[in-house]
């Protein structure tokens, strides 16, 4: 029986899903749960908007026929 739980990443930042998590390790008796501070849970969409904003700065354009990568890695980009 797990005795933590751990919550990381940009979905850490669902102040519903913190709360709804720390209700279940409660109802199941799981002693620690480690969530980190509000303050350092961001949305990935900061990331993905400022990834953006460099490609634009660098006169990329792309149409609305853009192909989406669920892990587009940045070392793809022309700027990096």
């Amino acid at each position: 029986k797990p005795h933590c739980l751990v919550l990381g990443g940009g979905v850490s930042a669902n102040q519903k899903l913190r709360e709804s998590l720390k209700r279940m390790a409660e109802n199941l008796g799981i002693s620690d749960i480690l969530l980190p501070p509000s303050g350092y849970s961001m949305d990935n969409g900061a990331m993905i908007a400022y990834a953006g904003c460099l490609r634009l700065s660098a006169g990329e354009e792309e149409g609305l026929s853009v192909e989406v990568y669920p892990r587009w890695p940045l070392d793809s980009l022309s700027i990096i």
